[in-house]
This record gives C-alpha cells, structure tokens and sequence, in this order.
C-alpha cells in the first residue's frame, strides 16, 4: 500500500498547471490528495487521474478583502481541518513559502511536513527546505520539493508535452487573473483582424467581463468559457495559443499547444509556460517590477508599452515555425 500524501496549491488555474509534473510523479510513489480550487476537479481527467481532488477556496487567496477575518469561513476551515485530520497524511507538502499552509499542514496533523519556512514558520514544519534562488521559475520550487522527496522529476526543459494532430486554428485568448495582466482589447482586435486577413481560421475567447466589449466589436462568436472543461475544448480545437500572461495559456502549453504570451508586471523567468516551444513578449522596463497584480500607474504602461507592430512582427514569425504557411499576403495592419 502506498503512503498517502497531502498537497496544498491552493491559488490559481496557472499554479495548478506547474504542479502537474510533480502530481504526476507523487503519483508513482504516493496516494495522492490534492486541496485546491473547485476547477481541479475539470484537471483531474485531463491532467491527474489518480489524484484525488479536495476542493476548497482559501479566504486569504481572494484578491481583495483576503484579511477581512470576519468573513472568513470558520465553519467551513474547522471541517477541513477536521477531516484531513482524521485521515492521519503520512507526508504533507506545499511549494509555497506560506505560513498559512504551513500552520494547515500542523493543523491536520501530518506526519512529515516539507515546505518553505517564512516569518518563522519553520515551527510548523518537520523538514523544511531552502527556496530556490529569486530569479528561477516557479516549477523549480515543486522540482526541489520533489526531490527531497525522492521522486523522478523532470528539468523545465525536459518536460514532455503530449503531440496533438493540428487543427489548424489560432486560439487568441484575451482575459487574465486580474486586469492589469490585459493587453488592450482594441489591439487584439486588430491583430485578430490582420491574422483573418491572412486567411487564418482565428478562435477568440475571452473573461465574461470582456464579453460585451467583443461582441460590440462585431465579434459575435466570441467564446467565454465558464468551466475548464469548455476552455479545453476550445484548446483542443487549435493549433497554437496567442494570450496574456494568464491561466489558459498555461493549459493550453501544457496540452501540448506552443503559446505566445504577453507579459506585464510579472517576469517571463518566473512565470512563463512550460511548453519548451513557447514564445514569451516581456513588457518594457519599470522601475517597480515585478509588481504582481498591482500597478503604481493608472494603466500598466510595462505592458501597453508593447506595440500592435512588435506583436505582428512576433506573431508571424512563431506563425511561420508552427502552422503551414497557406496564408495570402499580409493586408496592413489596421490601427484605431
């Protein structure tokens, strides 16, 4: 019988994504339990079928508000906790430098717990481990938790991605976890509009919030889905990935599908997807990134400082390697 191991990933679509690799092999070695967000259950099938999934919303990931404790739900953490606990996890793990994971993994009572000790939370952890330099991406901090516990993980670059037929369309995808990870709209609209007018069959989807905008746009097809089950649909009906730096490129590499990310106040190094094909644009300097999810301006000028030109320019050429080039001749492309 297998040791059971409990992982905390507990943020968003995109950190699931990274995890996968380190699932995957915990899998070989371990009964697997995995606490996240409800849409791992969609992952599950596609990603991680021997994971069981326990889905839960943390208060303190929500972007605004996360310290209101009152609006906490007590209830809800004390049958988590309650429940884990009864099981009695032989190792607990999260790759997060979090003490709020860490006090979870005291908390539920498992035996053996590896993490990355912060504000002293080392004293809730029985092995704790040393971060991985700053600049290093963040799949290198599930990499070191893998290796202490002993498992066959993979480099970045040695990631094996599955080999799916080309359907021949470019999937644009314009949404983002927060809203100053977004391209401008009208500027994906006319790169959409140029790529049409290359004869390139063109899926674009986008966050609920950004729908209106598309469809008085003339963009009467525009895809919004609601679960991750109908964006894997949408991935899987393409060839290659255009979007921001967000959690659908993230699937979409790790589908096997090379992706073109546009990049604002976080940093290509840290964050970019893990199809060893993908192509990232890095937004222009400032003196205050990496920033997260929050801007010091009233627009993110790193990432509206990348032009329509650069992207068509960047566009073509990751075109050119990925899709057969059965396109006309490249009409102007139009700016409003």
């Amino acid at each position: 019988m297998k040791p059971s191991l409990l992982i905390f990933e507990l943020w968003g679509l995109g950190d699931l994504v990274i995890a996968t690799p380190f699932l995957r092999a915990a899998c070989e070695k371990y009964s697997v339990t995995l606490i996240a967000r409800p849409y791992a259950q969609d992952l599950h099938n596609r990603l991680w079928p021997e994971v069981e999934i326990v889905p839960f919303v943390a208060p303190w990931t929500a972007f605004q508000g996360k310290y209101r404790l009152w609006n906490w739900p007590w209830a809800e953490l004390y049958r988590l906790r309650k429940k884990l606990s009864a099981r009695r996890f032989d190792v607990g793990v999260s790759a997060r430098w979090d003490p709020r994971d860490h006090f979870l993994l005291c908390g539920v009572r498992a035996r053996k717990r590896f993490g990355y000790p912060r504000l002293s939370s080392q004293m809730f952890l029985t092995d704790p481990l040393t971060k991985p330099p700053s600049h290093h991406h963040r799949y290198e901090y599930w990499n070191v938790l893998g290796r202490a516990l002993d498992l066959e993980m993979p480099d970045r670059q040695s990631i094996v991605m599955p080999r799916l037929q080309s359907r021949g369309a470019v999937f644009i995808h314009t949404g983002a976890g927060q809203s100053i990870r977004v391209w401008p709209l009208e500027r994906y609209r006319n790169l959409v509009a140029w790529l049409r007018g290359k004869n390139y069959r063109v899926i674009v989807a986008s966050d609920s919030d950004q729908r209106e905008w598309w469809v008085r746009s003339g963009e009467t097809k525009v895809s919004t889905p609601k679960t991750v089950n109908e964006l894997l649909a949408l991935i899987d009906d393409s060839t290659v990935f255009i979007g921001n730096d967000s959690g659908p490129g993230h699937l979409a590499a790790f589908c096997g599908v090379p992706t073109l990310s546009l990049f604002g106040p976080q940093l290509p190094e840290w964050f970019s997807p893990l199809h060893p094909e993908s192509v990232c644009i890095e937004g222009k300097p400032c003196p205050f990134k990496p920033c997260s999810d929050y801007c010091r301006f009233e627009t993110p000028r790193c990432l509206w400082g990348i032009t329509e030109e650069e992207i068509q320019i960047a566009a073509q050429m990751f075109l050119d390697q990925h899709m057969p080039q059965t396109s006309a001749p490249a009409k102007p492309l139009i700016v409003t």
